[in-house]
């Protein structure tokens, strides 16, 4: 029954009524979670105001001391972050995760002291993080155990 009425919803609001052609798919009703630097309620306004001008938003909710912007509606977050940025305010996909969600939270590239209380930051250990200056290589802590009897290292232990 439910593929009936599908495929004649179909019929009747598809392309001119005839049924032919391309149907255009749906957008997915997401959540996007931004940083935006803010610093006064006239950065909040102003985020909010551009934020909600978007084809496609629901709701719009800013916790400014958190830093965070959550977007929810039928929006790619690729053009919610560059609206928000066109606001004038630096902005980046959200980057914590819950630290109970995180095995080792204080691994380098993961532990950012200026995270909100409760988070870190999101970087699955074996990702390069991009630090300021440098990259920095960030390892799960048993690679080099393994690596020790690796026949592939050059460096590696022969104890056989």
């Amino acid at each position: 029954m439910g593929g009936t009425l599908e495929y004649l919803s179909g019929l009747l609001g598809g392309s001119g009524g005839h049924g032919h052609g391309k149907m255009k798919r749906r957008k997915q009703l997401q959540t996007v979670e931004l940083k935006v630097r803010m610093d006064c309620e006239g950065c909040e306004l102003k985020v909010r105001s551009a934020l909600s001008s978007m084809k496609g938003v629901e709701s719009v909710e800013i916790n400014r001391k958190q830093q965070k912007v959550t977007v929810v509606g039928y929006v790619e977050a690729s053009k919610v972050l560059k609206k928000a940025q066109s606001a004038g305010k630096k902005s980046e996909i959200w980057p914590y995760v819950p630290y109970s969600l995180v095995s080792q939270p204080y691994v380098a590239g993961t532990y950012d002291k200026r995270a909100p209380p409760g988070y870190v930051r999101s970087a699955e250990p074996g990702y390069v993080v991009a630090t300021p200056g440098q990259q920095q290589q960030v390892g799960r802590p048993h690679d080099h155990l393994t690596d020790m009897f690796n026949d592939e290292n050059p460096n590696s232990c022969s104890v056989m």
